[in-house]
């Protein structure tokens, strides 16, 4: 696979985008929605030769889970797409202007970065997802995702590049690396002449390549163990909801819930309910020393588990004395993606919200609503937990850089 033509494919195509008009943009975008619901028959049997083979292979069922396509999730991608088209447009915002003594005009503009690379595992929904904020971001994409979404992934990207190509835009505004060579991942992380950033999302392994290999600059979108502390003021009932909510909704997000830390005051009333809500969901809980002595249903948990984002109906439980032991415990072993406090005590949770060291911070709501479009942001490009450029739930705005326009009448220094 040529990566250095597909860069210089990828610049041409990202001028002819970075020209278009809002109005043109949106109306490719609907025409790409349109496209994905009028060959889901090519797509969903596509996917289906990814699920067969992820399955004889032993994939998690967390994983599973997010490679998986029906008519419903493919429906829900392709109207994803109406929602960025609702969106303001991020490009050529005049984000100050000012004149100095000399006369010359000086506006700060915000501008497409050019060319996007997105290196991703086995979320398909990612490949449409990725394309359409990039384009209406001013910006061509290149994509490498996961070898277990191999057909599905060529599938989205077959139905794209033909519909761009039918309206008269280049079909290199949006390009499939599909060599699973590990060399080729290497090289492609490192075409800093052609992409301008290039954004990992999934596991801590993938991501930790990509900052340990890139010459390109990164954003970081990290591995989500997410926690739920319940401090000794909690509303007990509204616990068992959140947290049955962020741990069993779907396992294999990064915004479930990963960790469980609770007040000792409250944990033998807490507990004891928590072990019969989620038992029909067959969540293993791990705890500590402590924890373990509630119910015969809690495992020990080893240090690692603390530090674990399982992806799988697993949970691990760390008892504390204080809401100063519950930051300190969660901010050592988070990956600052989302955290969030029960609590009926005001002093409480905005020393939570101040203290905790996480891009996304809850008071008595899901860590699952970490997410662009329930943010408003519509579809994301992944959830940033770095704190340059970016950070949090990245939609639109994140997929731009600015410049500077300086006017003058002949001024020299």
């Amino acid at each position: 696979m040529d990566l250095i033509q597909m860069g210089k494919d990828s610049k041409l195509a990202s001028i002819q985008i970075g020209s278009m008009t809002t109005e043109a943009k949106n109306h490719c975008l609907s025409c790409v929605s349109n496209a994905l619901k009028e060959h889901s028959k090519h797509i969903l049997t596509a996917n289906e030769k990814d699920m067969i083979v992820a399955k004889e292979q032993g994939m998690h069922q967390g994983l599973l889970d997010r490679l998986f396509l029906n008519h419903s999730r493919l429906d829900a991608i392709a109207d994803s797409i109406l929602d960025i088209c609702k969106l303001p447009d991020p490009c050529n915002h005049v984000l100050s202007t000012y004149k100095k003594d000399n006369g010359l005009v000086i506006e700060k503009v915000t501008v497409p970065f050019g060319v996007i690379g997105i290196i991703y595992e086995s979320r398909p929904n990612v490949t449409v997802d990725a394309f359409s904020l990039c384009f209406k971001a001013g910006s061509a994409v290149i994509l490498k995702g996961g070898k277990d979404a191999l057909h599905t992934n060529i599938a989205f990207v077959e139905v794209i590049q033909n519909t761009l190509r039918q309206l008269g835009i280049s079909p290199n505004a949006i390009q499939l690396i599909t060599d699973t060579n590990r060399e080729t991942v290497t090289k492609f992380m490192q075409l800093k002449k052609y992409v301008d950033v290039l954004i990992p999302r999934g596991g801590a392994g993938l991501i930790q390549s990509v900052l340990e290999n890139s010459t390109i600059p990164v954003i970081e979108t990290g591995t989500g163990n997410c926690h739920i502390f319940v401090d000794e003021t909690a509303d007990i009932p509204m616990a068992l909801s959140i947290i049955t909510n962020a741990k069993t909704q779907r396992i294999g997000v990064c915004n479930a819930c990963e960790s469980l830390v609770i007040h000792r005051s409250i944990a033998n009333q807490l507990l004891p309910q928590l072990v019969e809500v989620l038992q029909p969901f067959h969540v293993e809980l791990r705890g500590d020393n402590e924890a373990c002595h509630y119910s015969e249903s809690i495992l020990p948990a080893t240090e690692d588990d603390f530090y674990t984002e399982y992806l799988d109906y697993k949970l691990s439980i760390k008892i504390v004395g204080s809401i100063d032991e519950a930051i300190s415990h969660i901010n050592e072993h988070n990956t600052k993606h989302s955290e969030a406090i029960i609590t009926s005590n005001t002093d409480h949770a905005q020393q939570f919200l101040n203290e905790i060291d996480a891009a996304t911070v809850y008071v008595n709501a899901s860590t699952r609503f970490t997410d662009g479009g329930e943010f408003g942001l519509g579809a994301e490009i992944g959830i940033s937990t770095q704190k340059l450029h970016a950070r949090g739930p990245m939609g639109l705005e994140a997929l731009t850089t600015t410049k500077y326009k300086i006017y003058g009448t002949g001024q020299i220094r």
